[in-house]
């Protein structure tokens, strides 16, 4: 059944959502205006605050139930690039609908339950007399049953660049004044479950922040508006409400994503399938792809005087083909005036004198090699429309867009915007100080994948980029969709033996680890960070792991988690055709794995695996034949990892 409604009181019932597979349970009480959630009967979130806070009125408790339906809907949709070929859209759904109650409009509650989580939106459809308002605030909360364990990146300030550690922390640690980015991911013993958001459109993003009681659990906060001064040094927030015409209106989804295990999450399409379909009729031009960069390795190439000219970049698109690479990404640096800040005097339609931009092109095309370009985006936004139409003569592939650093509303309303025009000249986007994922990638695919990650960048300047907060991010931050980790460190160290640099940055996790990443990070644009001279020995040979690197995709038809736990180690198998790839990675424990192939089909099949070899920087390369009755063992060191390649057909074993 769809829903149920059992009647309360006069104009009151309570009114429960199931998942298609019956696990999933989500019970409106429409009096109080609450809802709790419950896994196979334990419950997960208990009886939890619902509404919101208008100018003109409340939304919430109170408001009499005028009526409801219900619908069911079985359905996939395609994927241009990501995790899978496709996913199912599968739920059951019921509309609460609300009276006006005094000042406050009518308003709906919109209910869902999937089988791998459940989502809640209010909506406030067109009525006489309104014609805006303003949100002050959400009432939303998230309410605990216990003091579960959690693991959460708490940002503090609303002006972030959205990256940090996913620590683990209790629920009873949580504090009104933290401000926790999506998701937030916690276990009750039977089951992992993700706070998130999805579809977010003409409102702002929300953090997570403590209820402010001596109770358990989290609230949702919605961050302030900033006035319009185009400088981010000087930027202050003006107010906390969200500015809405009333001709119609929802809100995002508040999701609960639900497993019985964090490899669950991390194989779920749920965020995505909650957004609005794609917006884009024909994606034919959207290609996943793998890149050369200079910026990470501070552009150590072999060129005199290399650094934003146009024999650097000449020779990175050299490289790209010898490393059977698809295109380059030219850095912060290139157009007048680039620079990290807004300056007003710049021109990103123009590249500096000592690159000839025109030429480039024309070299990369004759190579069959794709080129990016990096821009800023407040200067990027004083002249998008001129921008996007030299980009797109000049045979631009995408953007990598910075420094967005928020989420209000009005951001919001700009990624809509970027993304939208990019797509009408065939542009794809890389959004860098981005919020985290919310399903846009599936409105505009051509958004095809963000940072909002701490990532290996930090290598350059810090040691926080350990093994424990690797096998972190598959559980948490990747859960809402790809991220721009920017992997392919090969200056291996371990721990004791690290040290930052910016030029040629060392990492301090083995060669395995750093070839796993290919496999278990999701990201269709996909980084090679480091530079030429990493990936080649003394003779000019490659170096252990750079032909799997060559090889490997950066989309997939399947993802299935076969093993692992948060901070602790992960085990991913990605199908692309007939051909598995695995790739695992532990964290600062060594750790022998043994993974069943019972996911293989039937017959004999070739296994060529890449571990951990003598020291952090070599492999060790093995082939044998398996089938689905077998298993294969992998033996990662500290800070380790390894990938498998299984396929019908004959290999050599890369390496």
């Amino acid at each position: 059944m769809v829903f149920s409604a059992v009647a309360a009181s006069a104009g009151a019932a309570t009114v429960t959502v199931k998942s298609p597979d019956g696990r999933n349970l989500v019970t409106i009480d429409s009096d109080k205006l609450t809802y709790a959630v419950s896994r196979d009967g334990k419950p997960v979130i208990g009886a939890s605050p619902l509404g919101l806070n208008l100018d003109i009125g409340s939304l919430g408790a109170g408001a009499k139930l005028s009526g409801h339906t219900g619908r069911s809907v079985k359905d996939t949709y395609d994927i241009v690039a990501g995790k899978a070929r496709s996913a199912p859209d599968h739920f059951n759904e019921s509309t609460l609908a609300f009276a006006a109650n005094g000042k406050a409009p009518q308003f709906e509650l919109l209910v869902r339950a999937y089988d791998n989580g459940v989502a809640l939106r209010y909506a406030v459809p067109e009525q006489a007399g309104l014609s805006s308002f303003k949100v002050m605030n959400e009432a939303t909360q998230f309410n605990f049953a216990r003091d579960y364990d959690c693991w959460g990146a708490n940002m503090g300030r609303f002006d972030t660049s959205f990256e940090a550690e996913y620590d683990k922390t209790k629920a009873s640690a949580i504090r009104n004044f933290h401000n926790f980015i999506a998701p937030l991911v916690c276990k009750t013993g039977s089951t992992t479950f993700a706070i998130a958001e999805s579809d977010v459109k003409n409102y702002p993003g929300f953090y997570l922040s403590g209820r402010g009681d001596a109770g358990l659990g989290v609230m949702v906060t919605l961050p302030p508006r900033f006035d319009n001064n185009r400088d981010y040094r000087f930027r202050k927030s003006v107010s906390a409400n969200v500015q809405l015409k009333g001709q119609g209106f929802q809100t995002p989804w508040r999701v609960v994503m639900l497993g019985d295990a964090p490899g669950d999450l991390a194989a779920s399409s749920l965020i995505p399938t909650l957004a609005a379909p794609s917006q884009i009729k024909d994606t034919s031009w959207i290609k996943p792809s793998k890149t050369s960069w200079d910026w990470w390795n501070d552009w150590a190439i072999n060129v005199p005087n290399a650094g934003v000219n146009t024999a650097t970049y000449k020779a990175f698109v050299d490289f790209s083909k010898e490393m059977k690479l698809d295109d380059i990404l030219i850095d912060e640096g290139w157009s007048v005036g680039s620079d990290v800040e807004p300056n007003p005097q710049a021109d990103v339609t123009r590249a500096k004198p000592q690159l000839d931009m025109p030429a480039l092109l024309q070299y990369a095309r004759s190579q069959g090699v794709g080129v990016w370009l990096w821009v800023q985006w407040q200067q990027l936004d004083n002249q998008m429309d001129a921008a996007f139409r030299q980009y797109a003569a000049w045979g631009v592939k995408g953007i990598k867009v910075d420094f967005m650093n928020r989420n209000d509303q009005e951001m919001v309303d700009w990624y809509h915007k970027v993304l939208s025009k990019a797509a009408e000249h065939q542009l794809m986007v890389d959004l860098h100080g981005a919020y985290p994922p919310n399903g846009l990638n599936r409105t505009w695919p051509n958004y095809i994948t963000q940072e909002g990650v701490l990532g290996a960048e930090n290598n350059k300047w810090s040691a926080r980029i350990t093994a424990t907060h690797n096998v972190t991010l598959p559980f948490t931050r990747m859960i809402l969709g790809p991220m721009d980790y920017t992997p392919g460190g090969f200056r291996n160290a371990t721990p004791s033996s690290f040290a930052h640099r910016n030029h040629e940055p060392q990492v301090m996790t083995t060669r395995g680890q750093a070839i796993a990443m290919y496999v278990v990070y999701d990201s269709p644009f996909q980084m090679v960070s480091d530079s030429p001279a990493a990936y080649k020995n003394a003779d000019g040979s490659w170096a252990d792991g750079a032909e799997f690197i060559q090889t490997v995709p950066t989309s997939w038809d399947e993802t299935r988690i076969l093993a692992g736990d948060i901070g602790q180690y992960i085990v991913s198998a990605r199908r692309k055709g007939d051909t598995w790839y695995i790739g695992a990675m532990t964290n600062e424990a060594g750790r022998t794995l043994k993974v069943p192939l019972s996911f293989l089909g039937k017959g004999t099949f070739n296994a060529q695996l890449l571990q951990d070899g003598a020291d952090a920087n070599h492999l060790k390369a093995s082939a044998s034949k398996v089938s689905a009755a077998q298993s294969i063992t992998l033996k990662l060191a500290p800070s380790g990892g390894a990938v498998a390649v299984i396929s019908a057909q004959a290999m050599r074993p890369p390496g």
